[in-house]
């Protein structure tokens, strides 16, 4: 066989394992029991070559991907020489094991053709419960992991092909909702065998020997168009500081810094300066805050680039060891995620010094994540979702409305689904009126969702953010709008603090009223297009008065039309004084508008 590689071949060889990796994510989807996973589609897949390096990964959750890597190298290093066929590993520890925070499971299935160990098929799923203080297993009061719930080490739970049930039953044991758990586990193991036949397919259509070259041609493709990416942008290092609120009803900012150092084709980032772990959930173990680093880079490639680990390889990641973003066991970190996401804005907001024409102002700052769990006709339940939608204004365009988050590629819960699924109804689920940061690219609306118990009575914890510390705007354009949550309970109404450090407790007929953040503003608000004002009015999107107080245009009461000449003077008068399209007016028209 020639040593030359074939384009032809190599197209189709990648593409077939990007089918598996999305098959794979499919196979989950449609046959996972909870909601989070079904319909939230908070969950990743991948297929590793048989060194256990990422060779491509599923459509699915982007801040898990690029945690692959390390759970994958302490496999490999375990259990060198015990990998046997029908063999299917388990893992959720992030103190040893490669883990991120216990709801995300692991299962990893090795694959064998003709007796060698030639891939991996592994999937990671966000489980509904997990054990621990609270339902839903994300406590953000938790002081140590010891209170999150259970915690599985590497281990198998198959051996050459045999469940390990008594694994299992501990497993199911610990949790409140072991139907839901149990039935996504088989989801798991459902979509590893899936990988396994179609890459068994693969292997006997091109052979061993092939499919091993143009994996790791991959592997080099992958890595050398991000080396290109690298080099376009200009040498130096790019600072940048963002902040989490903090914790209960008087917080104390929790401080991101990071030290982008562009060389050449390669990339050190350097997180130096963050705050130290914290006593509470949101410690973010090291394999999340890689994967949050790789996110941003690869989304500044613009060609199609192999989902390989290539293009990890020109990006060094330092995180102090005892930071919030490397914490020391047995620091708790189930609520982790929030941490993740600011790791994705400090960074981006690094690299918009950088390459200002691709990066974009801060969304909402990740899914805020509620649960409300107890007992309804005899049965345990949980509700537990993320909620997410507002995309920061972009150079040349505007923040999107209602999309998931950049970082997370997953969806709010369908409201027919969760109330079918749960004894809670949804009161509203729409978009906050006068949201967003002001920009001539406005930052995307705020997510309003509101829920009713049905149930004689439930606990309900949160985990959100960015109240005290808006979403950033760039090039000119405001931050975005402030978080909030209520609690409406036997007639009085409590507004909890972004990260709460207690449970609430409610009963039937209590409210829960949620408005995310919105997305900060890209570009002078008085630069903003009269026209897309208009619309946003018509579309009751923002009111008149916001129109006139934060961009200046005017649009007289008795028509849906703008005064041109009272827009020029107003926007005119504006720009002398330099109000900067009204900071303050912006988040005084949204509160007026949202808050209780």
């Amino acid at each position: 066989m020639s040593d030359k590689f074939d384009p032809i071949t190599f197209e189709v060889i990648r593409n077939a394992l990007d089918s598996i990796a999305d098959e794979m994510a499919l196979v989950i989807t449609r046959t996972a029991y909870s909601p989070i996973v079904r319909d939230t589609m908070d969950y990743s897949t991948s297929f590793c070559d048989h060194n256990g390096d990422v060779a491509s990964q599923g459509l699915t959750t982007a801040l898990h991907l690029g945690s692959f890597p390390d759970a994958m190298a302490v496999l490999v290093e375990r259990f060198k020489g015990d990998i046997n066929e029908g063999d299917v590993f388990i893992l959720n520890d992030p103190y040893g094991s490669g883990g991120m925070h216990l709801p995300d499971i692991y299962v990893i299935k090795p694959i064998f053709h003709d007796g060698c160990l030639e891939g991996y098929a592994t999937t990671l799923v966000h489980h509904t419960d997990i054990g621990g203080l609270t339902p839903g297993g994300t406590a953000v009061h938790a002081t140590e992991i010891f209170q999150e719930g259970l915690q599985i080490p590497l281990l198998k739970i198959y051996d050459r092909g045999i469940e390990n049930k008594t694994l299992m039953e501990i497993i199911l044991k610990n949790v409140r909702v072991p139907g839901k758990v149990h039935g996504d586990l088989r989801a798991q193991l459902a979509a590893c065998r899936i990988a396994e036949a179609s890459f068994a397919t693969l292997i006997k259509r091109h052979g061993q020997r092939v499919v091993r070259r143009y994996i790791a041609e991959m592997h080099r493709q992958s890595e050398l168009q991000m080396r290109r990416m690298i080099s376009d942008l200009p040498d130096g290092t790019y600072t940048f500081e963002d902040y989490i609120d903090g914790f209960g009803v008087q917080p104390v900012e929790i401080k991101f810094c990071v030290a982008v150092t562009i060389k050449g084709d390669s990339a050190y980032v350097d997180w130096t300066g963050t705050s130290p772990q914290v006593n509470g959930a949101i410690n973010a173990p090291g394999p999340f805050v890689r994967s949050a680093t790789y996110i941003v880079f690869r989304s500044l490639v613009n060609s199609r680039i192999p989902n390989s680990v290539g293009y990890m390889r020109p990006i060094t990641v330092y995180a102090p060891e005892g930071s919030i973003l490397n914490p020391r066991f047995p620091a708790a970190c189930n609520a982790r995620g929030i941490v993740g996401f600011r790791a994705v804005d400090t960074l981006f907001g690094a690299l918009s010094k950088a390459a200002p024409d691709r990066v974009y102002a801060a969304g909402e700052g990740g899914g805020t994540n509620p649960s409300i769990g107890g007992m309804h006709h005899g049965e345990m339940f949980i509700v537990t979702e993320g909620i997410m939608g507002s995309w920061g204004g972009r150079p040349g365009l505007d923040g999107l409305d209602g999309a998931a988050n950049l970082s997370a590629n997953q969806s709010n819960q369908p409201v027919e689904m969760l109330e079918s699924d749960s004894p809670v109804d949804i009161l509203e689920y729409s978009l906050a009126n006068n949201s967003g940061g002001p920009g001539k690219h406005r930052g995307g609306m705020a997510v309003r969702r509101s829920y009713r118990l049905r149930a004689p009575q439930a606990v309900f914890t949160l985990r959100s953010d960015h109240r005290a510390h808006l979403p950033y705007g760039l090039a000119g354009g405001l931050p975005g709008t402030p978080s909030y949550t209520w609690v409406v309970s036997g007639g009085n109404t409590t507004l909890l603090p972004v990260l709460p450090q207690q449970k609430s407790d409610l009963v039937a007929g209590d409210e829960v009223i949620h408005i995310a953040a919105g997305g900060g503003g890209h570009g002078d608000p008085l630069e903003r297009p009269a026209e897309l004002v208009l619309e946003d009015v018509i579309d009751e999107k923002s009111t008149r008065e916001y129109a006139a107080e934060v961009y200046g245009v005017v649009i007289p009461e008795a028509q849906l039309s703008i005064d041109r000449q009272a827009t020029e003077r107003r926007r005119s008068e504006m720009r002398s004084s330099r109000q900067d399209g009204g900071q303050d007016a912006y988040l005084r028209y949204f509160k007026a508008a949202n808050c209780r």
